[in-house]
């Protein structure tokens, strides 16, 4: 019996407002699969994300489930514990509350994990300080980071973790968020897919605008988003490379023909 997609989205529109920003997307992701998304800025990739993890100030119609289960109209707490994460491209700062207290206040997991995590990722100095005040990008991806590794869930949500960070970060968080996946690598030596399979796998959406994250992070499908609409599915690397070469312009002319021919 083939497996239950982890996650079903079906015919999503999502507007605000009056403006319709995701037209009609169909996506599905596999227990274990990494996708990642490609697209220019406005293309509605964050809106995307957002809607996944049930913010509000949507309209949205279609239908989203996750492990079958229909979660379209969900509060953003109810999908947190079905398994989402997220980490987002700007998150706010929080004065008056330690980052400490934030994670022990959204997890029953040891509190000696997060002192291991913290450690790894150099924030150790970080955990009574207010939530992102006062931090740089790199900080603050790293303290997204963490808080993900404490929550442990099953589909993670990345908006551009790699935006504003510099060089030694990015491979900091490429590193942590394979482990996250359940992808770590050890020794310089990728894992097999059937190593892989006997760990627990986890499953992700990451969206970026560069796609330098792939550098340190293996997806397994990559999309194309233009103007609210999936424009084509491919390897994410030769996604990537294509992109690097002509940015976004030849995808631009391939959705066009595309759409001419409806």
């Amino acid at each position: 019996m083939k497996a239950e997609p982890l996650l079903e989205i079906k015919n999503l529109h999502v507007s605000i407002g009056e403006k319709e920003i995701i037209k009609g997307l169909h996506l599905t992701i596999n227990h274990g699969e990494i996708h990642a998304i490609f697209g220019p800025n406005g293309s509605g990739k964050t809106t995307l994300l957002n809607a996944l993890m049930g913010f509000s100030g949507y309209e949205i119609t279609g239908e989203i489930l996750f492990r079958g289960k229909k979660m379209t109209r969900l509060p953003i707490n109810e999908r947190a514990e079905m398994g989402i994460g997220m980490s987002f491209q700007r998150p706010p700062a929080i004065r008056g509350l330690q980052l400490r207290k934030l994670i022990e206040a959204s997890t029953e997991r040891n509190g000696d994990l997060i002192e291991k995590y913290a450690k790894a990722l150099n924030l150790i100095d970080f955990l009574n300080r207010e939530v992102n005040v006062g931090f740089s990008g790199g900080e603050i991806k790293r303290a997204e980071l963490l808080q993900l590794l404490i929550q442990d869930p099953d589909l993670i949500l990345l908006d551009e973790p790699e935006s504003g960070v510099d060089i030694d970060n990015i491979v900091l968080i490429g590193e942590y968020t394979n482990q996250l996946l359940g992808r770590r690598v050890e020794r310089g030596k990728r894992k097999t897919m059937k190593e892989q399979h006997r760990e627990k796998l986890k499953s992700g959406l990451i969206i970026t605008h560069t796609g330098h994250i792939l550098e340190y992070i293996d997806a397994d499908i990559g999309h194309i988003l233009m103007e609210g609409r999936f424009a084509c599915q491919a390897n994410p690397r030769e996604m990537f490379r294509t992109l690097k070469e002509c940015g976004f312009n030849e995808c631009y002319r391939c959705f066009r023909k595309e759409e001419a021919h409806g």
